[in-house]
């Protein structure tokens, strides 16, 4: 019983922790969720009486029993080795020495420009509208439904990405064709926001402490989001009721419909037109150092696995039987 009881503390120690090193609310309930799996799994022992046979032997289990990917495996790592370091201040010289699972290296599905003005073509309205705002600028998913409306910039065409990966701002392109569409658009979200500031809502989730900075920052109408949800919903951490983004399963499930629509096999997913933007502006000869910049990876040799896609089988080698 003693367990039962000290187990939702150091839940809630966890939870603390991630919210001061302003981790996302995925990471916060990833990390719970696997810390709680761990402790079960040892039959409910405190973590701090466990040690790197007992690591090993859970992360063994999830490949071998739960047959998970190795990215998976590497998650619940990350998640237990937070709780050690970061929790419960436990600095062993076993936590570096606990080998990460060897991820496959996978060139990444790229889609012709054809496939993707045919998937593109079938996401209707909003979702359409997101789709192609992540194959015209190279974001990532949830920095697409993040985005805020101050960080469009319409009139030179840029849009700044706030905190992408790594935790790193960065500038990349707003198409011109999209300029108009979001332009319409965004005179519906703000219809929409004046609707919620009329019946008592209209405040949106602040980072960090900005909202007690700025009191009245969260009911403006530049820290709303571009691509809001269509219902008012719980914020889990706060309890506040308010309009959140849209949710970034919705635009999965959109895509994938539209995939089949198209009658695409390719496992396309929104990540993927990220891939086909990368891919298709090498392709017009864009330098690779340029390319890098738009997608925000801090090695030169992230953005080189878009030299692979550009060959051609054989490495671009013309076929003897095609001479």
């Amino acid at each position: 019983m003693d367990h039962l009881v000290v187990q939702p503390k150091l839940i809630d120690q966890l939870r603390n922790k991630i919210r001061l090193k302003h981790y996302s609310i995925r990471t916060e309930d990833t990390y719970a969720d696997w810390v709680r799996r761990f402790i079960l799994f040892h039959k409910k022992r405190h973590p701090k009486d466990m040690g790197k046979n007992e690591i090993e032997a859970f992360l063994t289990y999830l490949a071998v029993n739960g047959k998970v990917a190795a990215s998976t495996q590497n998650q619940a790592k990350s998640a237990i080795l937070f709780l050690y370091r970061e929790v419960l201040d436990i600095e062993l010289p076993w936590l570096d020495s606990i080998e990460s699972a060897k991820t496959p290296s996978r060139l990444p599905v790229v889609l012709s420009p054809i496939e993707t003005k045919a998937i593109l073509a079938h996401m209707p309205r909003t979702y359409g509208l997101l789709g192609k705002l992540l194959y015209g600028s190279g974001m990532r998913l949830m920095e697409c439904v993040r985005l805020r409306v101050k960080d469009l910039d319409l009139d030179r065409r840029e849009i700044i990405v706030r905190e992408g990966k790594g935790f790193k701002d960065r500038i990349t392109m707003l198409p011109e064709s999209l300029a108009e569409p979001l332009k319409v658009h965004l005179l519906k979200v703000r219809s929409l926001h004046e609707e919620d500031l009329a019946e008592g809502y209209g405040e949106v989730y602040l980072p960090y402490a900005l909202a007690k900075k700025y009191p009245h920052a969260a009911k403006e109408w530049g820290w709303q989001y571009v691509f809001p949800s269509i219902k008012i919903s719980v914020d889990p951490r706060s309890g506040l009721k308010r309009r959140h983004h849209i949710d970034e399963k919705g635009v999965q499930r959109s895509m994938k419909i539209a995939t089949q629509k198209a009658g695409i096999v390719k496992p396309a997913t929104p990540h993927t037109l990220r891939h086909s933007f990368a891919t298709h502006l090498l392709q017009s000869g864009y330098d690779i150092r340029t390319v890098q910049e738009l997608l925000g990876h801090k090695d030169v040799q992230t953005t080189m696995i878009y030299t692979h896609v550009l060959n051609k089988g054989g490495r671009g080698v013309t076929s003897p039987l095609d001479m």
